[in-house]
């Protein structure tokens, strides 16, 4: 709590794994791979605060932020959250892009926005690019059940470096 950030930044992403969990849950279907929904908030920074515990791979970003109850901590601290598009729907409290309206065009004032949204987001794809760093989260060839602890064990070295 030295460092309280303004706002926090959150994304979710598949973490593969080569052995079957629960089988038809595992598998994601946007990524055609098996694997487990692990959601990453990070600073403005891009510095991790915190790794999700891991959820089947055919969990929806949003499905899975609810679950572990992301927004609604983040609102209670008076945390606001930036999120991308997956996040459409969570509330008030989440900013994401604006989405181009059936056969039409976003304005002008939309397109900048969105493109500061982007801009403010690349720490939190950073992030995720440096928990993807770990082998284990590339390709794990242990059970989608052990990934929660995994998980858990990577935040706390991260955050020691």
């Amino acid at each position: 709590r030295e460092h309280d950030p303004d706002y926090v930044l959150l994304d979710g992403t598949l973490s593969e794994c080569d052995r079957l969990g629960d089988g038809r849950t595992d598998y994601s279907h946007k990524h055609r791979r098996h694997g487990v929904n692990v959601q990453v908030v990070t600073d403005p920074e891009g510095r991790l605060l915190w790794i999700s515990p891991a959820l089947p791979g055919r969990a929806h970003d949003l499905t899975a932020a609810r679950t572990h109850r992301i927004i609604r901590i983040c609102e209670r601290q008076g945390v606001p959250i930036v999120a991308d598009r997956a996040y459409i729907g969570a509330g008030s409290w989440v900013t994401t892009a604006i989405r181009r309206p059936p056969n039409g065009e976003l304005t002008l004032t939309e397109r900048t926005l969105n493109r500061a949204l982007a801009h403010a987001r690349a720490p939190v794809e950073r992030g995720v690019a440096r928990l993807k760093s770990w082998r284990i989260f590339r390709r794990s060839r242990c059970s989608p059940n052990r990934m929660t602890v995994i998980a858990a064990a990577v935040l706390t070295l991260e955050r020691q470096r």
